[in-house]
């Protein structure tokens, strides 16, 4: 079996999920290149209007691979320019919403949170360790954290490495729905499918605006917004949208 598997559980639905059970799904350069290449082609499929990430039922994923990073210089780690496979994950224009059991440490916590919503299953365990083995994140651990979950909560878990229950991290902000573990590959599932019925372009322009305005100005994320807004009056489905409303029909929506 592959380490990264690809399936389409229903229509406009693309379901990643992590098949390394014997290392916990950590994070080697073969996933990264996987998850990347999945990604880039998502990104291109029409027919894909919602990625659903997994791991096993069991573990999201337990950190970067630690037997190729011990003995790495600085040039060497540079030359991988690692930083281009997670740029498609986190590119990547259509929703993407994780499902997490158990540990989602290190690079596996990086990963959660290149996703747009997290269903955390009860086990799941959020942290970023790398402090205890002289390192820091280097995939936007620092930087998504303390945008997820403010300064104070993100030095504590960066600093210590002690990582955090789902129900401490839905609290702190980070992670979207808590249910029970059973239920978070359904539920990630169910919610992918109600995006997915959606008009696509108005669902792109709304994860593209929301990432871009959050660090910018007010003004300027409100006028981001307002383009936006303003730009989706001339597609199909905004007229079918409304026209279905005043109708009380169902929508059938094209992606134009």
């Amino acid at each position: 079996m592959p380490d990264v598997i690809q399936e389409r559980p229903s229509n406009g639905i693309l379901l990643i999920r992590l098949n390394r059970p014997e290392a916990r799904n950590a994070l080697n350069t073969a996933v990264r290149q996987a998850l990347a290449t999945a990604f880039e082609e998502a990104a291109a499929d029409d027919g894909i209007r919602c990625v659903v990430l997994a791991g096993s039922d069991d573990v999201f994923a337990a950190g970067a691979d630690i037997r190729e990073m011990a003995d790495a210089g600085a040039v060497d780690i540079m030359l991988r320019q690692t930083h281009l496979l997670w740029r498609a994950i986190a590119q990547c224009p259509k929703p993407v919403v994780a499902g997490v059991c158990g540990y989602a440490l290190g690079g596996g916590c990086e990963l959660a949170m290149h996703a747009d919503i997290i269903i955390a299953g009860e086990s799941a365990q959020f942290g970023q360790p790398e402090v205890r083995v002289g390192i820091m994140p280097g995939a936007g651990g620092t930087q998504r954290l303390v945008r997820a979950v403010g300064k104070f909560k993100a030095m504590k878990m960066l600093l210590t490495g002690k990582p955090v229950g789902a129900r401490a991290a839905e609290a702190m902000g980070l992670v979207s729905e808590v249910v029970a573990d059973a239920e978070v590959l359904p539920t990630a599932l169910a919610l992918a499918e109600t995006i997915a019925g959606q008009p696509p372009l108005a669902v792109r322009q709304i994860k593209e605006v929301l990432l871009a305005g959050a660090d910018a100005p007010l003004e300027t994320a409100l006028m981001l917004e307002r383009k936006a807004f303003q730009l989706l009056f001339d597609s199909h489905d905004q007229k079918e949208g409304m026209q279905a409303f005043l109708e009380r029909r169902r929508p059938s929506y094209e992606g134009r």
